[in-house]
């Protein structure tokens, strides 16, 4: 075998991957059809989970002296009432970072450089390479105009990865088995705003559309909008200021800042889950679950995902137990940690009002605990069920709120059937 494991895509899961597995000692390749620094769409936030892992990777405070700014606290205002807060520490991180991924993804791959993985940029997968069942290798060419450009080439390992996004080559050619897919709902907006200052992180949740503000790198303000799929033509069409015209607390701001390079948008944000391994292959990121941007938890995914992948793998070739046994704990795992925020960033990415959030958030707004818990929960420090289980809600709301909250929801759905 040429290496011990080939990543295909380097952005945020696959050079973590790439790095983490060369730190354990494997001999790691890892392929891209870019070359970096570039830019990719991208939520951009890292949540407290993912800011812990960047810390203990030595990748964050590198993060923080490019430029990027912390949101420590957050004004969520949800019609019915605003909460303000802070995030509740997580190991040592208290902060959500949004970077540009031109910082991210490059700061990512010099750091599996430097652990000894080799990099090579501008590479495109055309298929796998396989004996009998089991994966062995890809098969690829060089972009024109590479360094490294020549005839069609493969390259063998024991593993390949997959790292290559929700349209996973990868996946696709492993025949890796998809569930619990989520068609496309919402369309998104996203631009940066110089003058334009932000303490923190803002978010506005209103019917047909929600914006939000995060600090990022250069002085720069990043402004996020989603709003329902059948919208996305006419929001495109308006602009992001004119959208913040429809929220009285943003619309003058936006109008005086200046955008910053061009508006971009997509409505190609379906949810889907895959089985993320097989003989000789694995994903990893997007090209094993993917959501909805409207709850910014692709990064975070990406980086757990990474995180927990390379472990399975180096225990599984390094002898611990058998590859099998590990792979299959790590999609265990994976699954039941993510699939109820999974669940809940469907419901929000569906744009379907729900009655019962007029008497949750103003009892959410009253406690300033309860805010910090809810604050917790959307960046993946606290389970969903924290906020939105049983006995959270009694918590919250009481006894009475639970029924009041319950009649809502069934007025909403209309009368019952006879």
């Amino acid at each position: 075998m040429d290496f011990d494991v080939v990543v295909v895509g380097t952005r945020v899961a696959g050079a973590a991957t790439a790095m983490l597995l060369a730190r354990a000692g494997l001999r790691v390749l890892a392929v891209d059809r870019a070359r970096f620094p570039s830019d990719t769409v991208s939520t951009h936030q890292v949540q407290l989970p993912g800011g812990v892992l960047l810390r203990r990777w030595g990748v964050l405070d590198q993060l923080v002296a490019r430029g990027t700014r912390p949101a420590r606290s957050v004004v969520f205002d949800a019609g019915p009432a605003v909460l303000r807060g802070s995030y509740p520490p997580l190991d040592g991180v208290d902060a959500v970072y949004s970077p540009r991924r031109t910082s991210l993804d490059a700061l990512l791959i010099a750091a599996a450089r430097d652990a000894g993985a080799e990099i090579d940029e501008g590479f495109v997968v055309d298929g796998l390479i396989r004996d009998g069942d089991r994966v062995t290798g890809i098969r690829g060419r060089h972009k024109p105009g590479s360094p490294s450009g020549g005839p069609d080439v493969t390259r063998t390992a024991a593993l390949v990865i997959g790292a290559d996004g929700k349209n996973s080559t990868i996946a696709r050619e492993a025949g890796a088995r998809v569930y619990r897919r989520r068609p496309s709902a919402s369309g998104v907006l996203y631009g940066y705003f110089a003058g334009l200052p932000v303490g923190g992180g803002e978010v506005y949740v209103r019917p047909d559309r929600m914006m939000t503000l995060w600090p990022t790198d250069d002085d720069l303000t990043l402004v996020y909008l989603g709003v329902p799929g059948l919208g996305f033509p006419q929001a495109r069409a308006a602009g992001l200021a004119r959208m913040a015209g429809g929220i009285a607390e943003l619309g003058d701001r936006l109008a005086a800042a200046t955008p910053v390079e061009r508006v971009r948008g997509t409505t190609d944000v379906p949810g889907l889950m895959r089985r993320p391994y097989g003989p000789g292959w694995a994903l990893v990121g997007d090209a094993g679950l993917v959501m909805d941007p409207i709850t910014g938890q692709g990064i975070g995914n990406a980086l757990r995902d990474a995180d927990s992948l390379s472990r399975a793998i180096v225990d599984g070739l390094g002898g611990g137990r058998p590859v099998e046994t590990a792979m299959r704990q790590h999609h265990r795992e994976r699954d039941a940690s993510r699939r109820p925020m999974y669940d809940l960033t469907a419901r929000l990415a569906a744009f379907r009002p729900d009655p019962a959030t007029d008497l949750l958030f103003p009892a959410l707004a009253a406690d300033p605990a309860h805010v910090t818990r809810f604050l917790g929960m959307l960046t993946g420090a606290l389970p969903v069920s924290a906020v939105f289980g049983p006995a959270a809600l009694r918590r919250t709301v009481g006894a009475g709120g639970l029924a009041r909250m319950a009649v809502a929801r069934a007025r909403r759905s209309g009368p019952a059937r006879r």
